[in-house]
């Protein structure tokens, strides 16, 4: 103490912010206004109230999502469809090489007509698909670029 400067020690826990928000305010909603406040709330997705209102009185962006659960089902069951008609492609591949390495070449020939006819009733639906998914996107993804 004689004439020296005590600097305080840093003991550990959080470090003290730079510009730490000291300043507290209160107000009061309507039950109507609390309704609208948290619907508000919950499309933005931010992590606390606090941080929401802040944004809306400086005018800062706030992110807004909104997702669409048969859009995302319809994704995930035609994402399952693709994958299934990726494995009929290994599979029929895996059968053309079996019929013609086991039986002779007439009677490989006759199985392969009937599974052209069944490749061409997937094909078919495989388009019916295609017709439909761009229907539904036209109807329900509005993509705004």
């Amino acid at each position: 103490m004689n004439g020296q400067v005590k600097t305080k020690q840093y003991k550990g826990g959080r470090k003290p912010k730079v510009n730490p928000s000291i300043h507290r305010y209160v107000f009061r909603l309507t039950d109507e206004e609390n309704a609208k406040f948290l619907a508000d709330f919950e499309a933005s997705g931010a992590d606390n109230k606090a941080h929401f209102i802040t944004s809306v009185l400086f005018n800062k962006p706030i992110k807004s999502v909104k997702v669409d659960m048969a859009a995302m089902e319809y994704y995930t069951r035609l994402t399952n469809l693709f994958g299934q008609f990726r494995t009929v492609g290994v599979n029929y591949n895996q059968v053309v090489k079996i019929l013609y390495r086991n039986f002779s070449e007439k009677k490989a020939a006759a199985y392969l007509f009937k599974l052209e006819k069944q490749t061409t009733e997937l094909a078919k639906l495989c388009r019916d698909i295609m017709h439909l998914t761009k229907e539904f996107e036209a109807k329900h993804l509005n993509k705004t670029g």
